[in-house]
C-alpha cells in the first residue's frame, strides 16, 4: 500500500519512525493510523483511543472494527480530565486541558515512540487549543508536516478503500456545551443518547447542541427540510434523552459553531 500514498508523507512517517497514533476512528486518524502502519508496519504502530465519557460508545465500537478490519495494533487507555476542574469549567481553553490528559496518558504507553495526531492543514485555521498541548509535550502532526488538507486525507482514503473517507466529522461530546456550561456526565449522556438515536432514524450527520433545557439540532443545510418534515420523530427521540424542548437550528450545522457564538459575545 505504501506505493498508494504520496511520496512526502511516507518521507515524513520514515523520519518520526516508531510511533503512537492518537486514534479516535474519524476520517483523519483512521488514515494517518493505516498509513503509518503500512509504511513502518503493525510492530511500530501502535493505534490507541482515549476512553472517557466525552467519547460515545458507538464511536468505541467504530474504532474496534475499523482496526480489526485493518489489522491495526490498537488498544484503549482511559484519560480522566472529568477530574480536572479546569476541563469541567468549559472555558474556550477547554480542548488544551482535554488534550493535556490524552497526552499524559499516552506518553507511558509510546516510551520512545512519538506520539502523532491526526491533525490536517485546515486544522491550523480554526481556535484549536488542544494542538498547543499537544505540540509542548512532543506530539507531531504528520498530516500537516506531508500538507495534506481534509480533501487529500479523505480522497486519499477512497483511493486506498478506507471506509472512512466520507466520515462525517464527530467530535467529542464535551464540544456540544456552549462555553461555560460546566461539562457533567449528565449533560454528556443527554447529547450521547439524543444523537444515538437521531443516528438510528437514519440522520447520518447531526449535532445535538446542549442548551438547558432545549436540545438544539443541527443538520446540513441541505437536510433542513426533510428534518424539518421529520420535526415528531425528531423531536420524541431529542425529548427522551433527557431534553424539555427541542429546536432545530436554522442555518444548518457547522463546526466550530460554539467558537464563533463566544467570538460575537465577547466581540
Amino acid at each position: 500500500m505504501r506505493d498508494l500514498l504520496p511520496t512526502g508523507l511516507n518521507d515524513v512517517i520514515d523520519d518520526i519512525g516508531p510511533m503512537v497514533v492518537a486514534y479516535s476512528g474519524g476520517a483523519d486518524s483512521a488514515f494517518l493510523a493505516v498509513a503509518a502502519t503500512a509504511v513502518l508496519g503493525a510492530d511500530r504502530v501502535r493505534a490507541i483511543t482515549a476512553v472517557s465519557p466525552s467519547l460515545g460508545a458507538d464511536e468505541l465500537a467504530h474504532c474496534q472494527r475499523l482496526a480489526t478490519e485493518w489489522s491495526l495494533a490498537w488498544s484503549t487507555v482511559t484519560t480522566d480530565e472529568m477530574a480536572d476542574p479546569r476541563y469541567v469549567a468549559n472555558d474556550t481553553d477547554r480542548c488544551y486541558w482535554c488534550k493535556s490528559h490524552l497526552m499524559d496518558g499516552l506518553a507511558p504507553l509510546a516510551g520512545a515512540a512519538t506520539v502523532v495526531l491526526g491533525v490536517n492543514t485546515d486544522d491550523l485555521g480554526d481556535h484549536r487549543p488542544g494542538q498547543q498541548a499537544a505540540r509542548e509535550r512532543g506530539a507531531r502532526f504528520p498530516l500537516v508536516e506531508a500538507g495534506l488538507a481534509k480533501a487529500d486525507v479523505r480522497a486519499l482514503s477512497l483511493h486506498i478503500g478506507l471506509s472512512t473517507w466520507d466520515r462525517p466529522a464527530a467530535p467529542c461530546l464535551s464540544s456540544r456545551l456552549p462555553y461555560g456550561t460546566p461539562v457533567t456526565l449528565g449533560r454528556l449522556s443527554a447529547v450521547e443518547l439524543a444523537e444515538r438515536g437521531l443516528h438510528r432514524l437514519g440522520l447520518g450527520e447531526v449535532r445535538v447542541r446542549h442548551h438547558g433545557e432545549v436540545g438544539l439540532v443541527e443538520v446540513p443545510t441541505g437536510a433542513i427540510g426533510s428534518a424539518a418534515a421529520r420535526h415528531t420523530e425528531i423531536a420524541d427521540v431529542v425529548r427522551r434523552a433527557g431534553f424539555r424542548f427541542v429546536a432545530l437550528d436554522l442555518e444548518g450545522l457547522e463546526s466550530g459553531r460554539l467558537n464563533r457564538s463566544h467570538q460575537e459575545g465577547t466581540s
